[in-house]
């Protein structure tokens, strides 16, 4: 018995033609739907309203003459005010950004430290180690504010920009832990071993082969400290003395007094800093990641 191959195909073609066709009409229609309405489109969108409206009200609000919330025309004045007639907030703000930039880069090389030793080692303590680094991050701040305060004054530590830097590198450590370990969690070991079997040794597979790896959890550690350090106020609170106000403080002090539009002036030169730090780091991960 012949089977008659050209036959065999036209019928599937004819058996096939009416599901491809409702399929694709399916597939028209869904697009359709969404072209009308997508609910996580809507949320979406109510989202970056919610979040972003307040910071366009802000970067408005930091050209208005006017010092209240009475529109009184465009103006300059206040950015003005801020570069020519603002020591004490651009004190503040240096104080910030010292913390800042000193605590994260402290809490950075102890967490990428702590989170690669405790990764590559297998000791009695590990698991205990890994559950006690992550208090800082799940403790109130009021609970670790207070008893940062008791411990400095137990301990006769004056209180200034030491204390707030030692403050500010405790709870920013469990962070980078965290990230780090989460990097090095998708760790191909047998790079590792490769390295070994070339001949290098510990120290050597660190710097060149472990570190290069992690170099992404790394900086996303480094610049997270950074964010959460410049915006700390309980703690700062606890931990600061005379002189070392930070921008938050500075910000809390002056609400007594009605908070002055320079604060806007100076909010928006910090958020175009932000984007343009964020533009450059971006580029950076990515090179880093093609390499």
């Amino acid at each position: 018995m012949r089977i008659n191959s050209k036959a065999l195909v036209r019928s599937a073609i004819t058996t096939l033609k009416p599901r491809a066709l409702q399929s694709e009409a399916a597939r028209h229609a869904r697009r359709a739907i969404r072209r009308e309405f997508s609910f996580s489109q809507t949320i979406f969108i109510a989202a970056l309203i919610f979040l972003f409206l307040p910071l366009f009200v802000l970067v408005l609000y930091s050209f208005n003459s006017s010092k209240g919330m009475n529109w009184g025309g465009f103006s300059f004045v206040w950015y003005e005010k801020l570069f020519l007639d603002s020591s004490d907030l651009w004190r503040a703000f240096w104080n910030s950004m010292l913390i800042a930039l000193t605590a994260s880069g402290m809490a950075t090389a102890l967490g990428t430290a702590g989170a690669i030793g405790v990764n590559w080692y297998r000791f009695k303590t590990r698991t205990y180690t890994q559950a006690i680094s992550f208090l800082p991050m799940i403790l109130p701040e009021i609970i670790i504010g207070v008893s940062l305060s008791i411990f400095f004054a137990g301990i006769k530590l004056k209180l200034g920009l030491l204390t707030i830097f030692i403050a500010h590198t405790t709870f920013n450590l469990p962070f980078v832990f965290l990230m780090v370990m989460a990097r090095l969690d998708e760790f191909d070991f047998s790079i590792i071993e490769a390295a070994n079997d070339l001949g290098a040794n510990e120290l050597q597979t660190l710097f060149k082969v472990t570190i290069p790896i992690c170099m992404p959890g790394i900086v996303s550690g480094f610049l997270t400290a950074i964010t959460i350090s410049l915006e700390d106020f309980v703690i700062t609170y606890f931990v600061s003395g005379p002189g070392s106000a930070t921008l938050p403080l500075y910000i809390y002090s002056a609400i007594r007094f009605g908070v002055s539009p320079v604060i806007n002036a100076l909010s928006v030169v910090m958020i175009l800093g932000t984007v343009l730090l964020t533009y450059l780091l971006r580029n950076f991960l990515k090179y880093i990641a093609a390499k």
